[in-house]
């Protein structure tokens, strides 16, 4: 990243060059990063985010090139070499998720909404959320009946592989995850 223009990077991932280091948003908090480091802190305190963001924010910045959204989103079986991981990947977000929430779509959306999640019209209840400039990430649900239990599954851009590699978007999916479940239960209670 160092040997890159900072504007050419700027460009590609979203982010704007002031006072000679890239400010984006990350989670929708203002960051900034400095070259050649490149430690992405917070724009408000000046404190380096915590190490994963830190890796996320690297995986970020090196593989970013640009590429417009697709505006489709895709599953994580979809990524590339996706299908492999999948089934971990959904035993660490999306159950745990039916596991808290279950059918209470309210309290879902309650939760999303704090976390500053964006409605969209797709399933039962369904959250975008900005988790980096380029990287969209929407959060679904979908009720179970006498049938089928309810479901719970995260989503990416199908630009994201331009942003992020696939095991990236893992570390992404863990922590929104992380973020809906804490947000839910502060104390851990249920």
């Amino acid at each position: 990243m160092a040997q890159r223009d900072l504007s050419t990077l700027a460009s590609a991932c979203g982010a704007t060059v002031v006072d000679g280091r890239l400010q984006m948003k990350v989670w929708e908090t203002a960051v900034v990063l400095a070259a050649p480091e490149f430690v992405a802190r917070a724009a408000e305190t000046g404190e380096a985010l915590d190490p994963l963001t830190q890796a996320l924010v690297a995986y970020y910045l090196y593989t970013a090139d640009g590429a417009p959204p697709a505006s489709h989103w895709i599953a994580f079986t979809e990524l590339p070499d996706g299908r492999f991981y999948t089934q971990a990947f959904q035993g660490y977000t999306g159950r745990e998720l039916a596991q808290k929430y279950v059918n209470d779509v309210m309290r879902f959306t309650e939760t999303a909404v704090a976390l500053g999640g964006t409605a969209v019209t797709f399933a039962d209840a369904a959250f975008r959320f900005q988790a980096l400039p380029c990287v969209p990430v929407l959060v679904v649900c979908w009720q179970g009946d006498e049938d089928f239990p309810p479901s719970y599954k995260i989503l990416f851009d199908a630009q994201t592989p331009h942003y992020l590699p696939t095991d990236a978007c893992a570390i992404l999916g863990s922590m929104l995850t992380r973020q809906l479940l804490k947000v839910a239960d502060p104390k851990g209670l249920t």
